[in-house]
């Protein structure tokens, strides 16, 4: 079963340096003869974002089947990804997750030396034949969540920022631009993006995914601007941003990679969220790779996920549904299947390629 493409619906750092990485597991199916085994990104597997996703697949994928049971091993910077994936391998995992495009030349590294385990890289492509590469063209989500913010600013200013300079985070930053220059475009506005330059490929970043603290200040420093829509594209870090707009009645925020409303404390600060399927792709991902190991066909290729397969999406509106005008949520509707049927296209650099 090569699965270049997963059903729509079936279907990026830090302990301290020589810790020993934290290691978690599934206290059911104790009995199960298929270990799926996932190493995370840094912030923990309750990091709010892609780590406790792609967790939450893994765990769906042990509760659908009796036969699976599933081990996390946490990163807490970049110096644990090889002990880690390389621990997988130790512990006997039949097959193994790694999540986040840091890790990917790390999961190509092992999964190079152990040609018999399957492998998954999140957010990341590889060649490598073992390893399942699992993307997300999440420029689509991202530039819905641009249109939505170019429709509620207030004082005509906007701004996003990312964790670190990579295509993952990127891509977010390139959609949200375009959507927000499509309402621009369409409505007559004028809208300003701060902390992002398209055209350069160049913005403000701070060089971390665990910062609160830092993602805090640099957006209090938008906000002092005149930002009143934060778009952060920064895992844990991207918290920052959403207490930065509790202090501020006239600021709120989209989160991105999961619905922030249910994953966050700070539902009441977020407009929507540019989500991506990470729980459902991993978690057919494990059941695929269990079918091989029990005579099926093998699992390689690439998904990607897109508005077209429901592999990404924008969350709903929530607590600002009633802020969100009904002309602005029928805009919304059209420019989504105008994305899906390719009449119009939203690209970025960092766009994945099926392979």
């Amino acid at each position: 079963m090569a699965l270049a493409g997963f059903s729509a619906v079936g279907l990026a750092a830090l302990a301290a340096c020589g810790e020993a990485p934290s290691e978690n597991g599934s206290g059911d199916n104790a009995d199960a003869s298929f270990l799926a085994c996932m190493v995370t990104d840094s912030g923990g597997v309750d990091d709010k974002s892609f780590n406790e996703s792609s967790w939450a697949g893994m765990e769906a994928a042990a509760e659908e089947n009796s036969d699976i049971k599933v081990q996390v091993k946490e990163s807490s910077s970049e110096t644990d990804y090889d002990p880690n994936l390389q621990a997988t391998v130790d512990d006997g995992c039949n097959f193994v997750v790694g999540v986040g495009g840091l890790m990917t030349e790390n999961v190509n590294t092992v999964a190079s030396a152990n040609p018999d385990i399957p492998f998954a890289t999140v957010d990341g492509f590889s060649e490598v034949p073992n390893v399942y590469s699992i993307q997300f063209d999440t420029a689509q989500s991202a530039f819905l969540a641009g249109y939505v913010a170019a429709s509620q600013t207030k004082t005509g200013k906007v701004a996003t920022w990312g964790g670190v300079n990579i295509p993952p985070v990127t891509i977010f930053m390139d959609g949200f631009a375009e959507g927000i220059a499509k309402h621009n475009e369409d409505k007559g506005t004028n809208v300003e993006l701060l902390g992002w330059d398209e055209a350069a490929q160049d913005g403000t970043f701070i060089n971390t995914f665990e910062d609160a603290a830092a993602g805090k200040s640099t957006s209090d420093t938008f906000i002092t601007q005149g930002a009143d829509i934060l778009f952060p594209v920064a895992g844990p870090a991207g918290i920052g941003a959403l207490t930065a707009a509790a202090e501020n009645d006239a600021v709120s925020a989209i989160w991105v990679d999961t619905d922030g409303f249910e994953s966050t404390e700070y539902g009441a600060e977020i407009i929507t969220s540019a989500e991506k399927g990470l729980a459902t792709a991993v978690k057919d991902s494990v059941l695929a790779a269990y079918d091989a190991a029990n005579g099926g066909d093998a699992i390689s290729g690439a998904y990607v996920g897109t508005l077209a397969n429901d592999g990404v999406s924008i969350a709903p509106f929530h607590d600002f549904d009633s802020a969100v005008s009904d002309e602005t949520k029928a805009e919304l509707d059209a420019l989504t299947q105008q994305i899906i049927d390719g009449t119009l296209v939203v690209e970025s650099p960092s766009s994945p390629k099926a392979q």
